[in-house]
């Protein structure tokens, strides 16, 4: 059986290794003056990292933006967003979406992410978007990991039938249930419609990702049923509240009375930095709110949070490339998290906090026995891969090149 040899690499959050041994696609020896190889590959002293995760991405949303000429939501809010959207759906094919979310995924696999969840919106009785993202889930799996979301974007109750519509998907094999209680016509029905998610959870075993609070309203409060439901089922570590823009503007004697309950819970939480500081604080003069969630209270309180890119050129945000560095520039600036105990950790809101978002933490990451899955950051140490907001060089699943591209060269250097 044919052994590699990965060497000459500094390894994110292991000092004592340099080295790693792959053997059938697994990690089998990782440390430092390991025995030769039959291929032996000099990583140059560039940095290596878990692959990234990108763990809430709308991928039947990517590139619709541009495909049918629109500019986007005129007022740049969430909901006016979400009215537009009907619309862009009415024009989507299996191949359609198939086509686009092609584009997204190959931006994000570009940019080292080799693990996806995307929310698929299924208020549509007839299924597009995700028939052909369960194709394309299998199509890609020996190059990226796909979870699929049954996200109803119209909402259970605000889109009649849309909470059937929920658990159809779910029996057609989306791997976890989604919500969107803000948007449901009346606070009862948001209430109604978390029972349902976590009721839907423990029926077909599958995972919870709510969009939750994604409101600057302070009294959007759904995130406190939702934690309360699955705190009681001890379903925490397998539930995760994305967004939770409101949770940013509660009082402290709430957030601070909640995060309490989040730590018994256990509960996962998902921030994406740049959509969020986009949409969020419309309605704002100044003081101008930015969107984000509590990030660097639950980071310092031991409650999971991951960063996301949410959209990629799509009626919510037109903008988005899949490059998570500049996802994490962006949260680690509107989250204030980068003294020098923070900046040595903060890769892990792009990979392993992102894993554990995804229920994937026990198969992730660079030890042995796991599969050889891996990037190469264009720097030797964190700190400054992180201020040069560096490129990945190479992305390695299971022991194999997915890409390897050069640093780059010039033809007239700059010469001081």
């Amino acid at each position: 059986m044919m052994k590699k040899k990965f060497f000459n690499a500094p390894f994110y959050r292991n000092d004592a290794a340099s080295e790693m041994i792959v053997e059938n696609g697994k990690i089998t020896q990782i440390g430092k003056d390991l025995p030769k190889c039959d291929e032996e590959i000099d990583l140059q002293g560039k940095l290596v990292l878990p692959p990234y995760v990108d763990p809430h991405l709308h991928l039947d949303y990517v590139y619709t933006l541009s495909e049918l000429g629109q500019e986007g939501a005129g007022s740049g809010t969430l909901f006016e967003a979400i009215d537009l959207w009907p619309k862009f759906k009415e024009t989507l094919t299996t191949e359609s979406v198939k086509r686009l979310a092609l584009k997204g995924i190959k931006d994000e696999v570009s940019h080292g992410v080799q693990h996806i969840r995307t929310h698929i919106d299924v208020t549509d009785p007839n299924f597009t978007a995700l028939k052909a993202m369960l194709e394309m889930k299998e199509e890609l799996k020996d190059i990226v990991d796909i979870q699929i979301v049954a996200f109803p974007q119209q909402g259970m109750y605000m889109y009649k039938g849309g909470r059937d519509l929920v658990e159809e998907a779910l029996k057609m094999g989306a791997d976890a249930v989604g919500g969107i209680p803000h948007y449901e016509p009346a606070s009862e029905f948001g209430d109604k419609s978390v029972h349902d998610i976590v009721e839907l959870a423990l029926k077909y075993d599958k995972l919870i990702d709510v969009h939750c609070d994604e409101t600057d309203d302070p009294h959007s409060r759904f995130v406190e049923l939702l934690n309360a439901l699955v705190l009681m089922e001890d379903y925490g570590r397998r539930t995760t509240a994305s967004h939770t823009c409101s949770f940013g503007s509660a009082d402290n004697s709430y957030a601070f009375r909640m995060m309490d309950l989040f730590q018994k819970s256990k509960m996962n939480f998902i921030s994406c930095p740049t959509e969020n500081a986009y949409l969020q604080g419309r309605q704002d003069t100044y003081p101008k709110r930015r969107g984000l969630t509590r990030v660097k209270e639950f980071l310092d309180l031991g409650i999971n949070v991951a960063f996301a890119q949410d959209s990629i050129n799509d009626p919510w945000y037109p903008m988005g490339n899949g490059n998570m560095m500049n996802i994490l520039d962006n949260g680690i600036h509107l989250a204030q998290i980068m003294s020098p105990k923070e900046v040595k950790t903060n890769f892990d809101l792009i990979t392993y906090n992102g894993a554990r978002c995804l229920n994937m933490q026990d198969s992730y990451g660079l030890e042995v026995g796991k599969q050889a899955n891996f990037i190469v950051l264009n720097e030797s140490s964190v700190y400054e891969a992180i201020r040069k907001r560096v490129n990945v060089l190479a992305s390695v699943r299971n022991g194999e090149f997915l890409f390897r591209r050069k640093e780059v060269e010039y033809d007239i250097p700059l010469d001081l």
